[in-house]
Order: structure tokens, then C-alpha cells, then sequence
């Protein structure tokens, strides 16, 4: 028997699923308007390993941006080789995120663009070291100045870091041609995985402009998932909210194996079966789930000019 919580949930995502299906997913547009100074200053401290206590680890070291904006490791290792905690989300797209981290504990970028430099897991730093770096760094302070009349800053580290963030944006994926118009842009059976994709349950958590990361929802419905990590419990302390995750984003999914907030599953096709058993309740035919991965391989898109120069040096 579900638990009372659960049953509630199921019940929401059953009511915002008929919602859904009134009208189709959202196509990602080709641009975003951004302030192009941030922008440069934002993405030359993501580069930067100036931003960790060891000088070793950059933002980049964790978010490969000429691949996937995360990596393919169940667990990033960050300074002195500690282990995460979650599996690294891509920072691709997450302007589109309702909320930051799987956990949802940032609710917007510029709050979560400080959160792993000073992480002791991650980047292991200290604000007030940041800042006395970057004021003793003579570049930085100029840059600082020439957009902010206070200079360094923690807040308008933040800024110019999210807004970097927002600029990576990964527009004109087969299935966004798809939608924009273009019939042509996916074969019969990617567009029978879409249809599947809906008919089967999977749109009721992910659905929107980033196909996912705009609600949150228990992992194991059906079935405990076994899962280490108590997500939003860690922060809320509430009982109901044990197991609960930000659904995350399907957007380059075929890009970011492994999969899940603990990187459990290797493939997307073990990714779609675990949806399967925990979260839909139900088994799925092999050709069913197959296609359903060929239309997930649609959802690759491209990526933004902005990182194009980035040298392989960085990654």
C-alpha cells in the first residue's frame, strides 16, 4: 500500500500530466538576452582555478562545457579527492531550472554559483580568501571596476558567474527543429518515442521549456529505489520530503551518463527501465522503451558560441 504522502503525490502528478498533455513541449529559443561584459568576466572565472582553496579545481574541472556541462563520472572528485555527493548536473540549460542542485537548496544561479567554491567537498574555499585573491590580482580588479562602481564583490561575483550561466543555453536539437516546424528533423521513430514518451507517463514529470527540472518528485514511488541520499529532507527536515529530487532536465541527456542523483544507472536505457519499475509502476515493452531512447537522443542540441573558443586545455 502506497504511503499517504506518496498516494498525494501520485495524485498531483496525475492532475498536472492531463494539464500537460493540452498543449506540447516547448522549443528552447536560439538566444537569450545578456549583459556580454558579465557574460566574458563570468566565463573567464569559470575557467579560472583562482576560485579554489588549492588553486587545482575550476568550475570547468566539474562542468566540462565542451561536452556536456557536467562530466561522466557517478561521483566528481573535488579537492584533497573528496567524494560528492550527487552526481553533477549539467550547467547547460539551468537558466531554465525552477530551482538549483538536486536538492533544490538555491533558487536561482547567482545563489547557486557560490555554493561549490566554498563547498568543503568541492572547490573547499572561503569567501573572504576569494575575494582577497581576486583583489590582489590586478586584471581582476580592473574588470570588477569597469562594471561595478563597489569592484569585488561577493554579490557581484555571483552575478557575473550566473550570468555566464545563463548564456549557455543549447538551442536547435533535432526535436526543437521538430517543434519549430521542420517534420523532416525527426524519422518515425523518434517521433513514435515522443508519442510514447507522452502516452506512457513520462511527461508528467518531465515537461516544459527544459523537458524536466521545474518540479520536484519522490524517487521510488512504487517501489523503494534504495537510495543513500534524503534530497530535499536534508533541507527542510520534513518527513515527506525523504527521497524527494528536483526532477532533473532531459535536455543533452544523451550527453550526461551516468544518470540519476547517484549516478546509478550507466545507459539511458537502464536509465528509462528504472523510471519503469519505481516511478511508472508499470513494465515496458523492449521496443517501446528503444524508441523512447531514440527520441531522448533527440534532445542533444547545440552548443552556444560562447564556449566554442574555450581551449582543450580547460577541460
Amino acid at each position: 500500500m502506497l504511503q499517504k504522502s506518496s498516494f498525494v503525490l501520485l495524485l498531483f502528478v496525475s492532475v498536472l500530466s492531463s494539464v500537460i498533455f493540452a498543449a506540447e513541449l516547448v522549443p528552447l529559443p536560439t538566444s537569450l538576452k545578456v549583459d556580454a561584459k558579465k557574460v566574458q568576466l563570468g566565463k573567464k572565472l569559470f575557467l579560472d582555478p583562482i576560485l579554489s582553496k588549492d588553486k587545482k579545481f575550476s568550475c570547468m574541472t566539474c562542468h566540462n562545457l565542451l561536452h556536456n556541462g557536467a562530466d561522466n563520472s557517478a561521483y566528481t572528485k573535488g579537492i584533497d579527492e573528496k567524494k560528492g555527493h550527487f552526481n553533477v548536473p549539467t550547467v547547460y540549460n539551468a537558466v531554465y531550472n525552477f530551482r538549483q542542485f538536486w536538492d533544490g537548496r538555491a533558487k536561482n544561479l547567482k545563489e547557486q554559483a557560490l555554493n561549490p567554491i566554498i563547498n568543503p567537498v568541492e572547490m573547499g574555499n572561503s569567501m573572504p580568501v576569494v575575494l582577497r585573491d581576486l583583489k590582489k590580482n590586478k586584471e581582476y580588479s580592473a574588470l570588477f571596476e569597469a562594471l561595478y562602481d563597489d569592484g569585488i564583490t561577493e554579490d557581484n561575483l555571483a552575478e557575473v558567474l550566473a550570468e555566464f550561466e545563463k548564456a549557455l543555453i543549447t538551442p536547435n536539437s533535432p526535436f526543437d527543429r521538430y517543434l519549430n516546424g521542420d517534420i523532416n528533423a525527426l524519422n518515425k521513430y523518434e517521433i513514435e518515442g515522443y508519442r510514447l514518451f507522452k502516452t506512457k507517463g513520462c511527461i508528467s514529470c518531465h515537461n516544459g521549456i527544459n523537458i524536466g527540472a521545474n518540479l520536484y518528485n519522490k524517487f521510488g514511488i512504487y517501489k523503494d529505489a534504495d537510495s543513500e541520499e534524503l534530497g530535499r529532507y536534508n533541507t527542510t527536515h520534513r518527513e515527506e520530503d525523504k527521497y524527494v529530487f528536483k526532477v532533473p532536465s532531459l535536455r543533452n541527456v544523451a550527453l550526461t551518463a551516468p544518470y540519476m542523483h547517484d549516478g546509478r544507472a550507466k545507459t539511458l536505457e537502464d536509465a528509462v527501465n528504472i523510471m519503469t519499475k519505481y516511478q511508472l509502476g508499470r513494465p515496458m515493452k523492449k521496443d517501446d522503451l528503444l524508441h523512447i531512447v531514440e527520441f531522448l537522443n533527440t534532445l542533444t542540441g547545440e552548443l552556444p558560441e560562447i564556449v566554442k573558443d574555450i581551449d582543450v586545455q580547460h577541460q
